[in-house]
């Protein structure tokens, strides 16, 4: 009986031993000891919780990598630093930079966008007539049409009440020059298409009957750097361009689809205005300022075949590119130079010497279509002559204005060869036979 009671004394201690221990712990009271029990080693059972140390050395000890850390503070999976092998966290950079560090990445975007320049600037690459100079003009020819159309209606628009009526008899007479000079540029051209007949832009009257009922004719005798060249007194440029024209062959043709389709148009203004001009897509304009000066036919045929001639080598458009260009470039040196120096440097060295070499250009193309339209070409030197002291020229004219001299522009017309083009095909057209394909 006495061992009966000891063994149930011992089975109730027992039983009250466990129910009294809790049966789930804390994993963060001890967690050491649940994964790792001790045997015998006190430093493992001393340890205790510090935060990620714990975790580290519980992962390390598992063979869990280190690059992949628990972060209790953040709740996002997306993480912008790794760490490495020596514990040592290292930060990704964000944005733009890091990806305009990646070499691969550069190189794509300097290949597209070299393949982007190119394309664009041979797309827009272009050949003067005559001359056969190359420019770079970004401006499409119907946005030109449209500019010179827009400027020709706002002209209407300023001078209402003195634009000269269709019958006046200086209206029909520059109107009756201005279609020689068209005519002289179709067969210049040699293009197999049919222009309409030249109109004249009053807003008062309109002439339906044939000009020559009203008035008859009343014939009287007489670049994206500078350089030295654009000033001195001779066509070497011209004759270089020309040469290595003929070199490539028909490679090189001159561009002309400009000219296709334009409703010509003429318009005289009433105004003491020595000034004419002809803006793009065909609209010419004069003012009586002008005609009180030049009184010959062949005089009025000069200055419109100059005038012509600028519309036949888009020099408008170009001036409209090159001041583009000229815009970045200003921009890029008012970050080291003096904006008014830059300014005046630009200006001087850019964009006049430009200026004054597309005006000799528009003199050379005018006095070939003077002479086809049977003016004389000897004429065009006295014109601008004359001109020179109509305006007052001076000196600095030569490097200070967008236009030569009209001294220097009669020196360069007399000894230049294409004088000497010129007084074939004015001989030519004389004689009755017509000269085509000049330009």
């Amino acid at each position: 009986m006495a061992c009966c009671r000891r063994a149930k004394v011992l089975i109730n201690s027992l039983r009250t031993s466990f129910t009294s221990t809790p049966l789930l712990r804390s994993p963060f009271r001890n967690s050491s000891s649940i994964i790792f029990p001790n045997f015998g080693s006190s430093s493992i059972s001393s340890t205790k919780f510090s935060g990620f140390s714990s975790y580290s050395s519980i992962s390390q000890r598992l063979g869990i990598s280190a690059r992949y850390h628990y972060n209790p503070f953040s709740n996002v999976s997306k993480r912008f630093y790794f760490v490495d092998r020596h514990q040592v966290h290292h930060f990704r950079p964000r944005g733009p930079r890091r990806w305009i560090q990646n070499p691969r990445n550069v190189l794509i975007v300097v290949l597209v966008g070299s393949g982007v320049l190119i394309t664009v600037y041979f797309g827009n690459l272009e050949t003067v007539p005559y001359t056969k100079r190359k420019h770079f003009v970004l401006m499409s020819k119907d946005m030109e049409k449209k500019l010179g159309e827009t400027q020709f209606e706002q002209l209407k628009a300023q001078f209402k009440g003195k634009i000269l009526p269709a019958i006046h008899p200086e209206s029909v007479r520059v109107r009756l020059i201005a279609k020689d000079i068209i005519d002289s540029l179709q067969k210049g051209l040699s293009h197999d298409q049919i222009w309409s007949d030249l109109e004249y832009a009053s807003p008062e009257t309109s002439l339906k009957h044939d000009p020559m009922t009203t008035f008859s004719g009343r014939e009287e005798e007489l670049a994206i750097n500078w350089s030295h060249q654009d000033e001195i007194l001779d066509d070497k440029w011209v004759q270089q361009s020309r040469k290595e024209s003929r070199e490539k062959g028909s490679k090189s043709k001159p561009t002309t689809t400009h000219l296709e389709g334009l409703n010509w148009e003429v318009l005289v203004i009433n105004e003491p205005v020595v000034n004419a001009m002809c803006l793009p897509g065909g609209k010419i304009v004069v003012f009586t300022g002008l005609l009180k000066h030049f009184r010959t036919d062949s005089e009025i045929a000069t200055i419109l075949g100059h005038e012509v001639a600028h519309a036949v080598a888009r020099h408008i458009a170009e001036s409209i590119t090159k001041n583009l260009w000229f815009g970045i470039l200003q921009l890029i040196l008012y970050q080291f130079i003096m904006p008014d120096l830059v300014n005046t440097m630009s200006t001087l060295f850019f964009r006049l010497p430009f200026s004054r070499r597309m005006e000799l250009e528009a003199d050379y193309i005018g006095l070939l279509l003077l002479s086809s339209a049977g003016y004389d070409p000897r004429t065009a030197p006295k014109v601008y002559e004359k001109l020179g002291k109509v305006a007052k020229d001076s000196t600095l004219q030569d490097y200070l204005s967008t236009h030569p001299s009209g001294k220097k522009r009669a020196q360069l017309l007399a000894q230049a060869q294409v004088m000497e083009e010129a007084l074939m095909i004015y001989r030519e057209v004389s004689a009755g036979r017509g000269v085509e394909g000049f330009l």
